[in-house]
């Protein structure tokens, strides 16, 4: 377990979780911020470049967090404001009876057993504020009424649990009031922000999509450099050269995917199946070296932010004269894009509706934002008989699904990644059914949690998950999990090779570009991982 940091429990005692919850009660006991379950703070210098408040260097486990003299005044001014400005909070701050529908839910409380990571009792942590500041019943009633006053203890637990949380809304699924718990934690992160608590996981992809346009600080040239050694490396597999271009003005439409596809693995292969694709098919487009990211961490830091990471896609079409954006496999750039855009950004109007320029399908879900998802676009190709494709190619696979919490929750797209995999895979095996759509377990590492310093909980969270691959990996010899995001594509080999080894993850391009008959190829020795083919004796196609 190479990747596995020195001192972290071995499975086996990572699985002994005890539900029983504690005799005091949940005021009672203090947060107590264990080595590889919480985050570290954002460094100055990103919460600078980003103008944040009180940005400073700052420890969580020191005593003195470093907060403004009037700390609390800004957190409940900030909170009074919200109440006002979202008419959702006051509700969900109001209407939860408490009934526990969401408890056993969150893949959190189940890898950890601790009570405050049931979503019903982790939003209660910013209810019991708000019942002692802004009720009659609190104010009154006090700790009866379920009230409590806001103090550093508190904050600090908000702090810890509030990033326990991947925001993936499985919770939101089962409340029979229609509670979204992740938006309490969004609301809660945003509070937090007001006075400079902020995570180092967040804020400086932020601060870098400020400074490049993408997550992890890639240059301009950097880019273009990646994206022409993808094109070279492409050409040696399938022996067709392709061309990518960059800030072409002018193109029909403008691509944008994760800057992790350009930069890191497993996410390069599906770079090199949008490449393959764009070329069979003659797409006219272009990629983008100040739009170079599709992902939006602001949606783990405030509202704000993410109109203001969200809003260069936007312009960068409008620059470029674009008809339409498509977008590649990326989670949570499709929950902004389709439940915030058109609220903070405005609609798309000097974009058209997208229509598919090889099949003519008019893509009526993206009249307002202007905006397809790759997977839409390519099922739509299949469908029409626009592909030629040999899943013979990926036998050597047996592959299941991840549904990614935010393509799937949030935008619905529940069968057209099933279809582009069945197109192109003869080995499809579906997770029970209780772990995949809506009800599809989050990786455990989302919302800004998927690194080192928090890896004892990364692993709890992603034990749901992980338990529903080993069912298929031990009943169907799966080898390989498939998935549309790249978070996902970042977090789950690691949460695979800690609770199931043996199983790859991949994106579903990487597949296609394997299937996908080119015009004019070489004869096929190696998929796009170079990983030999099973048919050795694989005829060229003609």
């Amino acid at each position: 377990m190479s990747d596995i940091p020195e001192g972290t429990p071995k499975p086996e005692q990572l699985a002994q979780i005890r539900y029983k919850p504690p005799r005091r009660g949940w005021m009672d006991k203090p947060v107590e911020l264990k080595k590889g379950t919480y985050c570290y703070s954002a460094r100055s210098k990103f919460m600078e470049y980003l103008n944040l408040p009180n940005a400073r260097e700052w420890n969580p486990t020191e005593g003195d967090w470093k907060l403004p003299a009037d700390w609390k005044q800004t957190i409940l001014d900030g909170m009074r404001e919200r109440l006002t400005r979202f008419r959702s909070f006051r509700l969900f701050m109001d209407i939860c009876v408490r009934c526990g529908a969401c408890a056993d839910k969150c893949h959190f409380f189940i890898g950890s057993g601790d009570p405050k990571n049931m979503p019903v009792l982790r939003a209660e942590l910013l209810r019991s504020v708000y019942r002692n500041d802004f009720t009659a019943a609190g104010k009154i009633l006090g700790r009866i009424a379920g009230a409590r006053e806001l103090t550093v203890d508190v904050l600090k637990e908000w702090y810890y649990y509030f990033y326990q949380c991947t925001e993936c809304r499985r919770c939101s699924v089962y409340c029979p009031y229609g509670i979204d718990t992740a938006e309490i934690t969004m609301l809660g992160r945003e509070l937090l922000n007001l006075v400079g608590l902020n995570i180092g996981w967040t804020i400086e992809p932020c601060a870098n999509c400020f400074r490049t346009g993408n997550h992890l600080g890639v240059q301009p040239h950097g880019f273009k450099d990646s994206i022409d050694f993808a094109v070279d490396e492409l050409e040696e597999i399938t022996g067709v050269r392709v061309e990518a271009p960059i800030n072409k003005k002018g193109a029909e439409i403008l691509f944008i995917a994760p800057s992790a596809d350009y930069f890191a693995s497993p996410h390069y292969y599906t770079l090199l199946g949008y490449l393959a694709l764009f070329h069979e098919i003659g797409l006219d487009y272009t990629w983008s070296t100040y739009a170079s990211e599709g992902g939006n961490f602001g949606l783990f830091t405030s509202h704000e932010m993410i109109k203001r990471l969200n809003a260069k896609m936007y312009a960068e079409a409008k620059r470029l004269g674009v008809k339409w954006i498509l977008g590649g496999e990326c989670g949570h750039m499709w929950r902004v894009v389709h439940q915030y855009m058109d609220t903070m950004n405005g609609p798309a109007d000097f974009l058209e509706q997208p229509v598919s320029p090889v099949t003519g399908t008019r893509f009526e879900n993206a009249k307002s934002t202007k905006m397809v998802h790759i997977t839409e676009f390519t099922s739509d190709l299949i469908k029409n008989n626009k592909l030629k494709l040999d899943p013979s190619r990926n036998d050597h696979w047996r592959t299941t699904f991840h549904d990614s919490c935010n393509p799937a929750r949030a935008l619905g797209l529940f069968e057209e990644p099933r279809y582009v995999i069945k197109s192109v895979c003869n080995n499809f095996f579906e997770m029970p059914p209780n772990t995949i759509r809506e009800h599809t377990f989050c990786c455990g590492s989302g919302a800004g949690l998927g690194n080192d310093e928090n890896f004892e909980m990364r692993m709890r969270g992603g034990l749901p998950r992980a338990n529903a691959v080993k069912y298929v990996n031990e009943k169907h010899d799966v080898n390989i999990l498939l998935c549309i995001c790249a978070i996902d594509k970042a977090t789950l080999p690691v949460l695979m090779q800690y609770w199931v080894p043996g199983v790859e993850v991949g994106g579903i391009h990487e597949m296609v570009a394997n299937a996908l008959v080119m015009k004019g190829e070489t004869k096929r020795e190696t998929d796009m991982r170079g990983q030999p083919l099973n048919n050795a004796e694989e005829k060229e196609h003609v």
